[in-house]
């Protein structure tokens, strides 16, 4: 029996009409220079591709929305570690190692006392302020690097150096700061987003 196969054609001639080849199927472009092409332009993820200018539309919008989530998310950042600062502040601090030595200082007796009435009763039930202040701090820990992946993706998709989605990255960031950033300065104090 004869196995030789080299009579045979292997070339792909009826490649577009079969499914997922050929034209039908576009590759994602990828550009390391600036481009106002928005064909077949994938945004991080192949799934997220630009095939038409309606894609396109919908894929600017979907940028502007994400990029000023970021803004809204770096609000709530800030109102979270000044709630945490405003509630470690109103509780009282720790009693002195040896409770059983007087103060030196009367006045901070008193204004220990009247935080500790001020304090609502249940922040008072076992809570210290080095208690709240490291729960808080775990907390921001988990915060700063969910804001950190957030700014890398954008970042990652400033990247594509398309001109169309530059411009969606920085309409976002200023629609996001108009929105929730009413509270703070204009300078940025990282380097990316």
């Amino acid at each position: 029996m004869d196995h030789d196969h080299s009579h045979h054609d292997h070339s792909m001639h009826g490649a577009a009409s079969m499914p997922g080849m050929g034209e039908e199927q576009m590759r994602c472009s990828m550009n390391m220079l600036f481009t106002w092409d928005y064909r077949n332009v994938c945004v991080v993820f192949r799934q997220w591709q630009i095939t038409s200018e309606l894609s396109l539309f919908f894929t600017l919008l979907g940028i502007v929305a994400l990029v000023a989530g970021y803004e809204a998310l770096r609000e709530g950042i800030r109102r979270y570690e000044a709630a945490t600062t405003k509630r470690a502040e109103s509780v009282p601090r720790d009693p002195p190692e040896h409770a059983d030595e007087p103060d030196p200082d009367p006045e901070s007796q008193s204004e220990a006392g009247a935080v500790a009435e001020n304090t609502p009763l249940f922040l008072r039930s076992g809570q210290n302020r080095d208690d709240i202040t490291s729960r808080a701090h775990a907390i921001k820990a988990v915060l700063y690097g969910v804001q950190n992946f957030y700014a890398f993706m954008i970042m990652l998709i400033f990247m594509t150096y398309n001109g169309w989605i530059m411009i969606a990255v920085s309409i976002g960031a200023a629609l996001g700061y108009f929105i929730f950033g009413k509270r703070t300065t204009a300078i940025k104090d990282t380097a990316c987003h």
